[in-house]
This record gives C-alpha cells, sequence and structure tokens, in this order.
C-alpha cells in the first residue's frame, strides 16, 4: 500500500480543527481543549501545510472556515463519529470487564451526585474507566450527547425530545441574603429582593432563565447588578454582604455560615435528571451506572 503525506494526518490536528470551527476562534477553543492558544495556533498551520491548503480565514473576529475547510471539518466530525462508534463496540464486546464510560454533567451535579453512585460503581467493577466532563450549564452536556462524547448526562429539565431521561431529584431555587439580612418573619416577600443588589449568573444561564420568567410571572422584572458565573464565587460574595442572590440549592453547597437562605414567595424547583440518546446502543456498564444513580438519588 502506497503512503502520502496525507496519511500522516493527525487525529489531535483534526480534533483542533473541529474545536475552531465550534468556537469561531482559537483562544476559545484552547480554554474548551484545556491547550496553550500557541499550541492550537501550531497545529491548525502543521495541519495546513500538511493538506497544502487554507482552512481557516483569521481575522479580528475571530477563525472562520474557508469552503474547504468547511468541507474537511465535515469529514473530520465523520472521523470522529466513526472512532467513537469502534470505541462503543469494543465496550461491548467487554462487557463489564474493561471499556468506559463517559460522563456529562453541569458541575453542581458533577459534585454532589455522581461521586457516591461512582464509588460504588468503581468498587464493582475496576476494569471499566469512568471519565467525567464538568460544565458551568446544561448546554454543554447536552451537547456533548448529541456529538457523541458522552455515554450518559446529567441534565435538568425540561430538555429536547432527542433525549430519553430519568427524573433523579428535584432543587429548590432558594434566596441566599447576607448575615446583615433582618426579616421579621420566617417568609420572604417579593419586595424583600429588592433590599439588597443580586447577584445572578452571566446572561444565557439556564437556570437563571427559569428564575426570571418564574419571577416575571408573579409581576417581578428581577434586574441584576453583578453577573458572576462560578457558583461559589457568588455565595461568598452573599457572604461578605455584598449582594443576595437566587441559586439552586444544590449549587450553593456549601452554604457558609452566617448566610440566610429562604424559599422564594412562590417555591420554584428544578429536575435534575439522567440523559441518553434515544435509541442509543448502550453499553451494559451505562446501563449499571444508571441504576446506581437511581437509586442512590431519592426524587421527592
Amino acid at each position: 500500500m502506497n503512503f502520502d503525506r496525507h496519511s500522516q494526518l493527525k487525529l489531535s490536528q483534526l480534533q483542533v480543527l473541529i474545536a475552531v470551527a465550534d468556537w469561531g476562534s482559537f483562544s476559545e477553543a484552547a480554554l474548551q481543549l484545556r491547550m496553550s492558544q500557541s499550541a492550537v495556533s501550531y497545529a491548525i498551520a502543521t495541519l495546513e501545510e500538511d493538506l497544502g491548503v487554507l482552512l481557516l480565514s483569521r481575522g479580528r473576529y475571530g477563525a472562520h472556515l474557508t469552503p474547504v475547510g468547511e468541507q474537511i471539518v465535515d469529514r473530520a466530525r465523520q472521523i470522529g463519529y466513526l472512532l467513537a462508534d469502534i470505541a462503543k463496540q469494543a465496550n461491548l464486546a467487554k462487557g463489564l470487564h474493561g471499556g468506559q464510560v463517559r460522563i456529562s454533567a453541569f458541575r453542581s451535579a458533577a459534585t454532589h451526585i455522581l461521586p457516591g453512585a461512582i464509588a460504588q460503581f468503581c468498587y464493582r467493577y475496576p476494569e471499566v474507566a469512568v471519565s467525567i466532563a464538568e460544565y458551568d450549564d446544561r448546554l454543554d452536556v447536552e451537547n456533548d450527547l448529541r456529538k457523541g462524547r458522552a455515554d450518559l448526562g446529567i441534565t435538568y429539565l425540561p430538555t429536547s425530545n432527542e433525549f430519553e431521561t430519568g427524573d433523579l431529584m428535584r432543587d429548590e431555587f432558594i434566596i441566599l441574603f447576607p448575615p446583615s439580612f433582618a426579616s421579621t418573619s420566617t417568609k420572604i416577600s417579593w419586595q424583600d429582593l429588592t433590599a439588597y443588589p443580586l447577584i445572578m449568573a452571566p446572561d444565557g444561564d439556564g437556570c437563571d432563565a427559569m428564575v426570571y420568567a418564574h419571577c416575571l410571572k408573579h409581576g417581578i422584572n428581577l434586574q441584576a447588578t453583578y453577573h458572576v458565573r462560578s457558583d461559589a464565587t457568588i455565595v461568598n460574595m452573599v457572604a461578605q454582604g455584598i449582594g443576595a442572590a437566587i441559586s439552586p440549592r444544590l449549587a450553593a453547597e456549601p452554604i457558609p455560615v452566617g448566610v440566610q437562605v429562604f424559599s422564594l414567595p412562590v417555591p420554584l424547583f428544578r429536575t435534575i435528571s439522567t440523559a441518553v440518546i434515544k435509541d442509543a446502543l448502550l453499553t451494559p456498564a451505562v446501563f449499571v451506572l444508571l441504576d446506581l444513580l437511581n437509586n442512590s438519588v431519592t426524587v421527592e
């Protein structure tokens, strides 16, 4: 068999190209891949040199695929799907005596829900590797499932009908007030929400969207003063008296001593669930882990 220079293309180069295409910039692709920006640039430059074509146009507004770049990214994605399918077939053959389970979860679920079930799983099936990808919100979790990067996801409802879901627990949204907050009642009014500046996640956060919609339904148009991504940072800002926050309880834990916790005037919950692609060919290990999760977490 004859080999040319194109036969020496590296999978890692194609993965970097896909990441740049998905995120629209070298810096964001580097962040998602946990690589340096120079390593991403080098991988793309080397790939373009090997192929002899320009794959990306660079500009002040990011990196965009050229026409030939779009064609090559489509084929690179197909290679990724085929490689994932090869691994899945091998995992099916190994059953519970090898292979891996790939889990994607939003961060508070990965912190508080997964460890117990995974500990039981690893004790029973030590030959099966478990990997966890943690994200700030559910959109990245669901994208991992769609793109074959995860076998099992932990998300919250509602979600699209392309997924088969199983409820794990209901998580209440709570109001966090600083230690200095003086309440004359155990129940908070909507007006109490204006006593302090509000600290919320950046625009586009799925949980906050639920809160805004819920409050608007009851005539309250929330306006955040601070936008912070990290749940832990938000909670600690409340502890320091900077403002108040509305958060799912799971995301707020552990709650610092002194921070005052109340339910919303009209309670709001999110339903946390497992998710897999409908009609997906799941390995025995995924089924076992689903059972362990369902048995270790109680739905209210």
